[in-house]
């Protein structure tokens, strides 16, 4: 079994391989999404489908984040 020293050990590339390794592996049709987060999809689902819904792009937010340094 790997101790959390040598997790530490690691450099980030290798500890972000690991949890996506650790992520690949959980069954999600396990486990349970709460209601208000099914009921909020639900909303945001209805307002994408009546065209309501607002999309800006990477590069536009990306903009928007260098200019405000």
């Amino acid at each position: 079994m790997i101790q959390m020293q040598e997790i530490l050990d690691m450099s980030v590339t290798e500890r972000i391989k690991m949890m996506e390794k650790i992520w690949d592996s959980i069954d999600r049709t396990q486990i349970e999404m709460p209601a208000t987060h099914e009921q909020e999809l639900d909303k945001r689902l209805a307002r994408y489908e009546k065209g309501q819904t607002n999309f800006t792009s990477w590069e536009s937010i990306r903009n928007e984040l260098h200019q405000a340094k």
